[in-house]
């Protein structure tokens, strides 16, 4: 079954106190304590990002490792990235990791995991990477579109609620016919694909949403709570 679980904002990174997300996405594989490979190409492997993700995850159930491009595995590299379970893409530069991993051949080798069942996810630049369009600032400070890997049809717009030009500036580049119609996410929600199918969308906030987005449309998705709801 192929998977794709792709975060507005959220995880071990912006949430510390809040596992929901990153514990749902262990939950989508077959695997008992699955290993989990971190792939933080767009921070250009920031170490304190790998520091997070390492003291996230080695609490949990499941096998925590890294891939890094500037310190690559001893083995093949394709060989390490199909022995994993999971494959978790941080945020960052968008179109640095596209560029990176297109030069190791990465994209193709993370498209083969894919369809042989690894789960994919990823937040922010993470998320966008898996679509044919996104919404990112790999550019500067300004938001720009951004072509793909076209996994998934259409565009995405990560961080919707959190970033006060992510909304409009979505709004704009559809009415300009910059970029095609797509879904963004809020910070806390999580996009979870079978095949190229939206199946569900979860969230670690009670109030955060996602919305399919059109030129003329911005339609709120039914989103499920991942917590225990509110008493009284």
């Amino acid at each position: 079954m192929k998977q794709i679980i792709a975060l507005g904002g959220g995880g071990f990174s912006m949430e510390p106190e809040n596992p929901l997300l990153d514990l749902y996405i262990l939950e989508q594989s077959a695997k008992e304590a699955p290993k989990i490979c971190f792939i933080p190409t767009a921070s250009g492997d920031a170490d304190s990002y790998i520091t997070r993700f390492y003291d996230f995850f080695e609490q949990q159930n499941c096998e925590p490792t890294h891939l890094s491009l500037f310190k690559p595995p001893a083995q093949a590299l394709e060989q390490f990235v199909l022995s994993q379970d999971i494959l978790y893409v941080g945020g960052g530069n968008t179109k640095n990791l596209l560029a990176l991993w297109k030069e190791w051949g990465l994209d193709l080798i993370i498209e083969k995991a894919w369809s042989q069942g690894i789960v994919l996810a990823g937040i922010s630049a993470g998320s966008i990477c898996w679509f044919e369009q996104g919404v990112t600032d790999s550019f500067g400070e300004e938001l720009h579109p951004l072509n793909c890997l076209g996994f998934l049809p259409g565009s995405n717009c990560p961080h919707y609620d959190g970033e006060a030009h992510r909304r409009p500036t979505y709004q704009r580049l559809l009415k300009q016919g910059q970029i095609k119609p797509g879904l963004a996410a809020d910070d806390g929600v999580a996009l979870h694909f079978i095949g190229q199918d939206l199946h569900s969308v979860v969230s670690s906030r009670p109030e955060a949403k996602a919305y399919r987005v059109g030129v003329e449309y911005e339609h709120e998705l039914e989103t499920r709570f991942l917590g225990k709801p509110a008493i009284g």
